[in-house]
């Protein structure tokens, strides 16, 4: 029997049973959509999270000292410098306080208290107005940059340059504004406020700093660079290992991407169980239809047709009602998928991800079509004939 009248076969009989095989079809269907869906959002936020890191720059270095009793006072900062292959520094404060003007308030904003070089270490732009300057911070000076959110907030379509907004009721005039640009290393840079570092003594904020980018010249010897860093931590601040971390972005995106490998493999396998439960409702129909077609296998039998035959014509129905469900799965994933970018949910369908679930469709309808396939083969044509 040639192939092309095979799958003909296939079709009208798939087509002459339509709810039974739309609802054999439904499991499939919803396990190649979960997989879509699941591992392409999966995909997408690490995506994301893996471009705030990159935006970032791979020559910049991350200190934190979560130490109590010790922490670097404004004045040692500058020590770092003299730390081989290190060219710019940016310590920085995060500041919780409440922002408003007038009758508006913003309950969302990140405010945070640093240096004249934090802007271009972070790869931040200003949209209009000037940097925080070392006048600034040597006077702490009451001034402020937003972020384009926070800005337009506060101040609608207003120029809010040389305006004030208040700081926990602190009067600081507006410097700057920052251009809009989302997400970066996990802070909303739109919804972000750059104050003087010297200006955390208003909120009751010590100037000591626990928190410093660094930027080297040299990216080739950034381990290298890390150790001098961790050495200065350990020897000049006498600060055990427990409690500070040096963090470039490369190992920063190593770890993530571990992570992300692992939580991949976790949303497929969950969404793999949907795909087994629609194999054995592929078998269960199969198996039903084989007992329906009784006697048609025993005509066919009569009349010449061989064991691989008939094996074959139920093999390549299994074959195609998975192939039928795992195109409309597909299909059904990728729209979830682009609905759920809309409500704020990255999404990326890789390709790879969409011929693996192609394939995983037709692997189920081979392997749950054997078993009905040959005992439909196996059936004698004087007993299939015999059946009533």
């Amino acid at each position: 029997m040639k192939i092309f009248n095979i799958i003909k076969i296939a079709f009208k009989n798939i087509k002459s049973n339509k709810l039974r095989s739309s609802l054999t079809m439904l499991g499939l269907i919803i396990g190649i959509a979960s997989v879509i869906v699941l591992v392409g959002i999966g995909t997408g936020a690490t995506t994301s999270v893996t471009n705030s890191v990159q935006s970032l720059g791979t020559d910049i270095l991350t200190l934190n000292i979560s130490s109590s009793d010790t922490s670097l006072e404004y004045n040692q900062v500058d020590e770092l410098l003299d730390i081989p292959n290190i060219s710019e520094i940016a310590p920085y404060k995060n500041i919780s306080a409440q922002i408003s003007r007038g009758n508006t308030t913003s309950s969302n904003a990140k405010i945070i208290a640093t240096t004249d070089n934090y802007l271009e270490i972070t790869n931040v732009d200003l949209a209009s107005g000037r940097r925080i300057s070392l006048i600034d911070i040597e006077n702490s000076t009451k001034a402020c940059i937003l972020g384009y959110d926070i800005a337009s907030t506060l101040f609608g379509l207003t120029d809010p340059l040389g305006e004030t907004i208040k700081i926990n009721g602190d009067k600081f005039t507006v410097v700057g504004v920052l251009t809009e640009q989302g997400s970066n290393m996990g802070n909303n840079i739109d919804n972000m406020i750059l104050l003087p570092l010297t200006t955390a003594k208003y909120f009751d904020e010590d100037t000591s700093i626990s928190n410093i980018y660094l930027k080297v010249e040299n990216e080739n010897i950034i381990d290298q660079t890390s150790n001098l860093i961790g050495n200065y931590i350990r020897q000049t601040l006498q600060i055990s290992s427990d409690y500070y971390s040096v963090t470039s972005q490369n190992s920063m995106l190593d770890a993530m991407d571990n992570i992300s490998n692992t939580l991949t493999l976790l949303l497929g396998g969950i969404a793999g169980i949907s795909l087994i439960v629609g194999g054995i409702g592929v078998m269960n129909v199969m198996l039903v239809s084989v007992t329906e077609r009784t006697k048609e296998i025993g005509i066919r039998k009569s009349l010449g047709a061989k064991k691989i035959d008939i094996l074959i014509q139920f093999l390549v129905e299994s074959l195609v009602l998975s192939l039928l469900g795992g195109i409309i799965g597909i299909l059904l994933g990728i729209t979830i998928g682009n609905i759920a970018e809309n409500f704020g949910y990255e999404f990326s369908a890789s390709t790879t991800i969409i011929i693996i679930s192609f394939l995983s469709s037709a692997t189920i309808g081979l392997i749950f079509g054997i078993f009905p396939a040959y005992r439909a083969s196996c059936l004698k044509p004087i007993d299939a004939l015999r059946t009533e």
